[in-house]
């Protein structure tokens, strides 16, 4: 099984109290712009295991997912955090 990429996300909070991601940043530096959000489910990663909300985002015309991993104990502030899939080899 892969191991879960975790991944720092620029999120944009709506008057609703829905979490929108808007960037994606890397340890190294990179940054990734979310073009759009295309659908948000409670999904499991079967690469990876786990689940959470699974974010269905384009990122640089490309489609791709995002999951938030929701804390077990949900205190202060550590709510969750984002993760991503390894890339599959081409």
């Amino acid at each position: 099984m892969d191991e879960k990429i975790y991944v720092r996300v620029s999120v944009c909070f709506g008057p609703d109290g829905k979490m929108r991601p808007e960037q994606v940043l890397w340890d190294d530096g990179r940054v990734f712009s979310v073009d759009r959000l295309l659908d948000v489910r409670p999904a499991a990663s079967l690469r990876c295991g786990g689940q959470g909300d699974r974010y269905t985002v384009r990122i640089g015309g490309r489609e791709t997912y995002l999951w938030f991993e929701r804390s077990e104990a949900l205190s202060g502030t550590l709510v969750g955090r984002w993760f991503v899939e390894p890339r599959q080899p081409s």
